[in-house]
């Protein structure tokens, strides 16, 4: 409820045929506050035409705010003006009841009905509770309201000074470029061991070919001196097996050499009993049958030495092809496990390289995208800062149009402020020198506010 005070004060002067004098003003309106009317009446007792002058100000949220000053003197002048605004509350109306609604109705009941009663009881539950959020909401918006006032009075009452966030950004945003440059300079130096280890796998990679090669090379020598060594060995055992039936034939042969000298023998036999018998003829069957012999044997051994100096001389052939085989076969085992070795070696390096060249491309790839990231990062830091910024200007800008109108009705009000104290001065200097005696009284009174209209008079 609004209420409105008014004082009124009056001051009587003891000068003949002096008319009454009065000043009166309005202090303040506004919702849930007393609003308090003065007036002041002067009066004087000395002669001449009656002057009045009254003047009033007053401020408040929702009430408005009225000035006014008046003067009668002569014919009469007056000067005022009113500014201001308050909401109009409605009068409470009186409760009409219609007396036939309440007369008992004769109606048939319905099975649905408590359906229909609860369907209804849960929208009325409903509406309830959408009206007690939007109750709290506009408790929630007039608190807001106020904090916002509370800040706007913060900001009104703080100094403008220079601010320095631009300096702030260009500082950050340096510092964000030179990330970004660092982090340009370690993906090149990257991107340049990686082309230098890529040579290095590429490389590793043609010795492992050229290796491989070499050793399929080798590994063909080896089947081709296998090879010759398995005919070699056949050869030998061809050859033994020759040398064992040259010796069978050799005995085989001495065996009929030794049966056909003894036949010989018991034909010399016979003969020499025919020729002692003939006594013919002197023969010396001694000398024959030693001469028969030793060419037989001559001849045997001629054989056996033929046969054991070819022998001997395959023997030893076949025995230097082996060592010379063997010592081949021996340099090319060697070298093929000098080569499986290095093979093994090599593939040890090319697989430490493959490692290497895989933590290298994650290393590039987490650079990659750390790097994306801290730009991504800081554009949208920037973005935000100058969205901040934007924001900061926009509401300063908004700050110093405010300012600059409260500015304008401040210094407005200055100046018909200052005319009124002239005013007030001006009479007061014209009614110091005719008073006399002053009687002064209050009253009070309080009533319900009405409408104030913004006037000039």
């Amino acid at each position: 409820m609004t209420t409105r005070k008014t004082t009124s004060y009056t001051v009587k002067s003891s000068s003949g045929g002096a008319a009454p004098r009065s000043f009166s003003s309005m202090s303040y309106s506004g919702p849930s506050q007393v609003a308090s009317r003065q007036s002041y009446s002067v009066r004087s007792s000395y002669g001449g035409p009656s002057r009045g002058m009254g003047g009033g100000f007053g401020a408040g949220g929702g009430g408005g705010s009225y000035i006014s000053s008046s003067s009668a003197y002569g014919g009469g002048m007056g000067l005022g003006m009113s500014m201001g605004g308050g909401g109009v509350h409605t009068p409470i109306t009186a409760v009409q009841v219609n007396k036939s609604l309440l007369a008992p109705l004769n109606l048939e009941i319905d099975p649905n009905i408590q359906i229909v009663r609860n369907h209804e009881k849960e929208q009325i539950k409903g509406l309830n509770n959408r009206f007690a959020s939007f109750i709290d909401k506009v408790r929630f918006l007039e608190q807001q309201n106020k904090m916002l006032e509370t800040k706007w009075n913060l900001l009104q009452g703080q100094t403008t000074t220079r601010s320095n966030i631009d300096a702030m950004f260009e500082a950050y945003i340096a510092n964000l470029r030179r990330q970004l440059d660092s982090l340009g300079n370690d993906k090149m130096r990257l991107e340049a061991d990686l082309h230098n280890m890529q040579g290095l796998v590429e490389d590793f990679k043609n010795k492992y070919e050229d290796e491989i090669n070499k050793r399929t090379e080798c590994e063909n020598d080896f089947v081709l001196i296998k090879k010759d060594v398995d005919e070699a060995y056949m050869n030998k055992v061809e050859l033994e097996a020759k040398l064992e039936s040259l010796t069978d034939e050799i005995n085989f042969l001495r065996q009929i050499y030794d049966e056909e000298l003894r036949e010989l023998q018991s034909q010399i036999k016979d003969t020499s009993v025919v020729v002692e018998m003939d006594n013919s003829r002197n023969l010396d069957m001694d000398s024959i049958v030693a001469e028969v012999r030793a060419q037989y044997e001559d001849i045997a051994n001629r054989s056996r030495a033929e046969a054991e100096t070819w022998y001997k001389s395959k023997y030893e052939e076949m025995q230097t092809s082996a060592t010379r085989y063997g010592d081949d076969l021996r340099a090319t085992k060697t070298e093929i496990a000098d080569l499986n070795r290095m093979i093994q070696r090599l593939q040890s390096e090319i697989d430490s390289v493959k490692g290497q060249r895989a933590n290298l491309e994650n290393q590039i790839a987490e650079a990659e995208e750390r790097g994306e990231m801290a730009v991504k990062d800081a554009k949208a830091r920037i973005k935000d800062l100058e969205d901040a910024l934007q924001r900061a200007k926009q509401d300063m800008a908004r700050q110093i149009r405010e300012y600059q109108d409260l500015m304008n009705v401040k210094l407005a009000l200055d100046i018909e402020i200052a005319t009124y104290r002239k005013l007030l001065e001006g009479e007061e200097d014209r009614l110091a020198s005719g008073i006399q005696s002053i009687n002064i009284s209050k009253q009070s009174s309080k009533y319900l506010p009405v409408p104030v209209q913004t006037t000039l008079i």
